[in-house]
C-alpha cells in the first residue's frame, strides 16, 4: 500500500518538477516579445536549465538515500520558488541565464524517484515502477502546452509566477504524503562511487541514456522556438505539436519499463536506437511540416522504449549503489540534452540547415545500436 501511494505521490512530484524546468523554454516566444535575445544566446538560453539539473542528480539520489525522497523533494521545491520568481521579474537575457541555471533544480529530481522507489518493490516490477515514474516526463507536455496559453491570457510574467502555486502546492503535499520511515542507505558516497568508477556496464549505460533521454530533453526545449521560426506555427500551435511529442515518449517509456522486465533489455535498447536512427534521418531529409513531425514522433517513440530500458537495468545492476548510480546515468541522460540544441543551432548558422547536425545524431545512435548488440551477446541485459 505504500509503495503504491509513493508511486502515486513522486510521479506527481516529477511531473511539477518537470514543468518548472522546461517554464523557459516553454515561455520563451512570449518572452522575446519583450526581451531582446541575441541569436547566438537563444541555444544557450533553453539549455542552461539543463546544466545544473544534470550535474546535481548524482547528489540528488545520493541524498534520496541518505535522507529519503520526502526530505529531497521538499528541499527542491522550495529552493526552486526563489529563481521562479526571479525570472517572472526579468527584464534582460542576463536574468534569462540566471535564473534559468537555478530552473535545473527541478530537472535534477528525477533520480529521487528512481532511488526511492524500487525500494518499496520486487525486482521483477522494476522496470514497470520506474517506467510509471518516468511518465512525470509528461509535466514538460504540461508546460509546453499550458504556458503559452496562460501567457496569451495573463501575460508570460503571470504565466511564471504560476508556477510559484504549483510549488507551494507540492510542498504541502510531500509534506503530508511523503514517506518518513523510508529506508536509508548510509554508505559514505566517495566509498560508492569508488566502487562504481571501474565498472564498464554503468558508463555503457550512461552513454545510452545521454542517447535517449538527451534527444527527449533536446526535443522538448528546441522544438517551440524551431516550430515558430522554421514553419511558421503559432506559439500555441508549436506548444501543442511539442506536447504531443513528449505525451507519446512519456506513455511509451512505461511500456519500455514493462517490456524490459519481460524481454532482453539490450536488445530492447538495440531497436530504440535503430528506430532514433531512421528518425534522425527523417528530420534531417523530412520536405514539409508533416514529414517533420512524423520523424519527431519516431524519435519520441525511440526515446521512450530505450529511456524505459535503461532505468530497469540500473537497479537491478546496482542495488547497492542505486543513489549515486542513478545519479550518473540520469546526469549523463540532462547532459545530453544539453548539446543537441547547440549542435542544431550551430548547424542552422553555419549552414542553413539543422541536416548536418541531424545527420552526426544519427551516426552516434548507430554506434550505440552496435554497442548494444555487443551488450546483448554478452548476455547481461536479461530481465529478472
Amino acid at each position: 500500500m505504500e509503495g503504491r501511494r509513493q508511486l502515486a505521490l513522486q510521479t506527481v512530484d516529477l511531473t511539477a518538477g518537470f514543468m518548472v524546468w522546461v517554464a523557459l523554454s516553454s515561455l520563451l516566444p512570449s518572452i522575446r516579445q519583450d526581451i531582446a535575445i541575441p541569436a547566438a544566446q537563444m541555444g544557450l538560453v533553453t539549455a542552461v536549465p539543463v546544466v545544473l539539473g544534470s550535474i546535481l542528480r548524482v547528489p540528488m539520489g545520493y541524498w534520496a538515500g541518505l535522507f529519503g525522497a520526502r526530505t529531497v523533494f521538499l528541499a527542491s521545491f522550495a529552493a526552486l520558488i526563489a529563481p521562479v520568481w526571479f525570472l517572472s521579474e526579468a527584464s534582460t537575457s542576463a536574468d534569462l541565464l540566471v535564473g534559468g541555471v537555478f530552473l535545473g533544480i527541478a530537472g535534477a529530481v528525477f533520480s529521487v524517484g528512481v532511488t526511492s522507489l524500487p525500494k518499496y518493490f520486487p525486482s521483477q516490477r522494476h522496470g514497470f515502477v520506474n517506467g510509471v515514474y518516468g511518465f512525470g516526463n509528461m509535466g514538460t507536455a504540461l508546460s509546453t502546452w499550458l504556458a503559452p496559453v496562460a501567457a496569451a491570457a495573463i501575460g508570460w510574467r503571470g504565466a511564471m509566477k504560476l508556477y510559484l502555486v504549483l510549488l507551494g502546492a507540492l510542498v504541502v503535499l510531500n509534506l503530508a504524503l511523503g514517506d518518513r520511515r523510508e529506508p536509508r542507505v548510509r554508505t559514505p558516497i566517495l566509498r560508492q562511487l569508488r566502487a562504481l568508477a571501474g565498472d564498464a556496464q554503468l558508463w555503457v549505460l550512461s552513454l545510452f541514456y545521454f542517447v535517449t533521454f538527451g534527444a527527449f530533453v533536446a526535443l522538448t526545449v528546441y522544438l517551440p522556438s524551431f516550430l515558430t521560426s522554421h514553419y511558421g506555427l503559432g506559439e500555441t500551435s508549436a506548444g501543442a505539436a511539442t506536447s504531443a511529442f513528449v505525451v507519446v515518449a512519456a506513455t511509451v517509456r512505461v511500456l519500455g519499463g514493462w517490456l524490459g522486465d519481460r524481454l532482453d533489455c539490450y536488445r530492447l535498447l538495440a531497436s530504440a536506437f535503430a528506430a532514433l536512427a531512421l528518425g534522425a534521418g527523417m528530420l534531417a531529409a523530412a520536405p514539409g511540416l508533416p514529414a517533420y513531425l512524423a520523424g519527431v514522433y519516431l524519435v519520441g517513440i525511440a526515446c521512450g522504449i530505450g529511456n524505459g530500458a535503461v532505468f530497469k537495468l540500473v537497479p537491478l545492476r546496482f542495488a547497492k549503489h542505486a543513489g549515486p548510480a542513478n545519479g550518473i546515468v540520469s546526469m549523463m541522460g540532462g547532459l545530453g540534452g544539453f548539446f543537441p540544441p547547440l549542435v542544431l543551432s550551430a548547424s542552422m548558422s553555419a549552414f542553413g540547415t539543422n541536416a548536418p547536425g541531424l545527420a552526426a545524431f544519427g551516426v552516434f545512435a548507430t554506434a550505440c545500436l552496435a554497442a548494444a548488440l555487443v551488450m546483448q551477446r554478452r548476455g547481461s541485459g536479461r530481465a529478472a
